[in-house]
Order: structure tokens, then sequence, then C-alpha cells
């Protein structure tokens, strides 16, 4: 990051700080956005964690979670405390629609912006960034920010608690995205405190029966396996949403299932909500789900896990994946 120093220079008297991230947050959206919070904390500046949408129920354990401020429900507010803020940390998305509704808000703000995210293709909306695509999760660079501050020290249970948890997610448990760096920081927050077996259990093992018993109906009544391209698909119905009385987070980690198949390269969790239908990629080795996501889905992310949209219906939203992943593998040969 340039100009750590004037940052750093910032941070050093009392601020209103506002930390945002995307909307639908996920592990580590809310990892890193209260890990970085209560690590502001320690400079006893004024802090408020802002997302455009709820976050799932799996990371509500999370120290102040419950004083996390949600746009779709609080939008003056959210307006107001984004107005008058004199520092804005952007964590996790590097692109200013992924926070809509406060896009236009924050093309109006006075404050400092400060990007931290390891997502491709960062757009030029802040004076300090901190962009790797070679991290595994914002909440590694939220430990790699913290250290070039040299304010390592700071680190309590709870930093370390929250930044653990998020790496956990993005990673699947480190099998995937995992890079030596990673390691290396996952070590210093377990030093730190992060309690791994707490963590573990209340991210993974802590399914309701609904869950599980959706988790039962997409493996066996809504998965596609195509040999032929490697490829298995889970689709979800908007009935499908009606029956299980799906919330957020009742599908997380589903897609990650498709590829514990060896012959499968390529998977695809594929969502049909209200008015738009959703997809997750995931692959292994070197087939960029990215590619597709942004060639065919208006979406990102990275090589091997990546999201995007579809306006249709859902019969011709698997058709359009189906082929993207025959043309992805035609590049191949």
């Amino acid at each position: 990051m340039e100009n750590i120093k004037e940052l750093h220079s910032l941070l050093q008297q009392p601020k209103n700080i506002v930390i945002l991230s995307h909307r639908n947050p996920d592990g580590d959206a809310i990892g890193s956005s209260l890990g970085l919070y209560w690590f502001l904390k320690e400079y006893h500046h004024h802090i408020q964690v802002i997302f455009p949408s709820d976050y799932p129920t799996f990371v509500a354990w999370m120290p102040d979670a419950n004083k996390i401020m949600i746009c779709d429900t609080e939008k003056e507010k959210s307006f107001e405390k984004i107005l008058s803020a004199d520092i804005i940390f952007c964590l996790d998305f590097n692109a200013l629609d992924r926070i809509d509704p406060m896009e236009d808000v924050m093309k109006k703000t006075t404050a400092k912006i400060v990007m931290i995210d390891h997502h491709m293709f960062p757009e030029n909306f802040s004076e300090f960034t901190l962009s790797k695509t070679d991290r595994s999760s914002t909440c590694e660079l939220i430990y790699e920010f913290i250290d070039l501050l040299h304010e390592t020290e700071k680190i309590n249970q709870k930093i370390a608690d929250c930044l653990y948890a998020g790496m956990i997610t993005d990673t699947g448990s480190f099998k995937y995205n995992v890079f030596p760096s990673t390691m290396r920081v996952a070590g210093a927050l377990l030093e730190a405190g992060a309690n791994n077996d707490f963590i573990q259990e209340e991210i993974f093992n802590s399914l309701g029966e609904k869950e599980l018993r959706l988790l039962g109906h997409c493996l066996y009544n809504r998965m596609e396996i195509h040999e032929e391209l490697e490829t298995g698909i889970i689709y979800l119905t908007k009935e499908d949403f009606e029956t299980f009385d799906i919330q957020r987070g009742d599908t997380e980690g589903i897609v990650n299932y498709i590829l514990k198949l060896k012959n499968v390269r390529v998977a695809a969790f594929i969502k049909e909500q209200p008015t738009i239908i959703k997809l997750s990629m995931r692959s292994k080795g070197d087939f960029s789900v990215q590619e597709i996501a942004t060639k065919y889905f208006k979406g990102g992310g990275h090589k091997n896990a990546s999201g995007g949209y579809f306006y249709g219906n859902i019969e011709n939203c698997i058709d359009r994946f189906k082929r993207s992943v025959k043309n992805q593998l035609a590049l191949e040969k």
C-alpha cells in the first residue's frame, strides 16, 4: 500500500470511520469488517460497519455482529453515517456497484477512502489501496494491513477470531485459494488466540435440520453431472425456495460438494430467485470460472471461485452455463 505512513498518521487521532462490505456478505466480508472494527477500536475511533444486505446466521457469533447496520432496513441512517465519515474502509469489494444502494452516496462523500480487497480488476475510487489477488481472502489482507502499520501486537482474540473465520470460509478450511502467506497468517492468528475448534464448530457444524434436508434435496434431486464437460450443476427453483423456506446463508458451501467428485473439474450452483438467477461457480486446477463469470454472466471473482447472474428462465441459464464450459474447454485445446 502506497502512502501507508499518511494513513497511519490519520488513524492516530479519533475519527468517524465507516466500514463497508458488499451485498450478500459472506464470511470473509463480515470477518474482515469486524476484525478491522475491533482493531480500530484500539485507537478509540467512532466506528460503524454497514452492509447493503443482511449477513448469514452462521457468522452471527462474531463479537458485535449485532451492531452492524443493514442499509436495506436503515437506509437513511446508513447514508448519514457515510456522509459524516472522515474515513471509509471498503472491504472485500473493488467496484462501487457491489454496495448498491450506497453507490451514489459514496460518490458524494468527502471522506478519505481506503480499499482493501483481493479480487481482480479494481476500480479507481480510493485514495489508499491494498489490492492483491494472490491472497486467500480480504481477512488475510487485513492482517497484512495491520502488519504494515507495525501494530500486530494489538491483535487480540476478538480480532484473531474474526480474521481466522473469514480465511476459513474463503478457503473452505484451507482446501483452495491457499498461498504460502495464507498459512503464515493463519499461524499468526492462532498464536494471537484464534480458537480454531470453536470457529470450525460454529461455521461448519451448526446446521439446523432444515439445512441438512435441503442439502439432501440438492444432492439427490437437483444435481446434474455432465461427464463430457467434466462438470456438475446443482440448481434450485423458486418453488424449492418456498418449500424449504430458504433464507440467507442456508445454501452456503453447497457448490463445493460437487467438486468432491473425482472426475468433475467445474461446478455451478444456480439459484432461481424472484427477479434474477444467481450462479456460484467453482473449479479445480487451471480451469478459470472467473472467465466464464465475466464473459457470460456479468460477474467475476477468482480463477477457481466466481459468481454471476442471469435474467431469464432457469433452463436457459443452465444451458448457457454448459455452453460456456464447452467453449472454455475448447480454448484449452
